[in-house]
């Protein structure tokens, strides 16, 4: 929906960061999204980088613009995880 409200296609989000409390939830996005695996994630996952309490938004927004920065990316997309329990 957001893709479709802004316009823009899969193939011009440079970066995405799927935020991911367990290792299959970005597998199941790339499935479903069909986005360019190696733009997934691209400096590492909530795993790899942390998954805070309440600050996963923050964390998450940050790693995309730095990445989307140092690698003069115009479009990035993040989600957050599905919130089960």
């Amino acid at each position: 929906k957001a893709l479709q409200k802004s316009g823009l296609s899969i193939d011009q989000i440079g970066a995405f960061e799927v935020n991911e409390a367990f290792a299959p939830v970005p597998m199941a996005w790339l499935k479903d999204i069909g986005a360019d695996e190696k733009n997934l994630n691209p400096t590492g996952g909530a795993i790899a980088l942390g998954h805070p309490l309440g600050g996963s938004g923050a964390r998450i927004l940050t790693t995309l613009l730095y990445h989307m920065r140092d690698n003069n990316i115009q479009y990035g997309l993040q989600t957050m995880c599905e919130g089960g329990g």
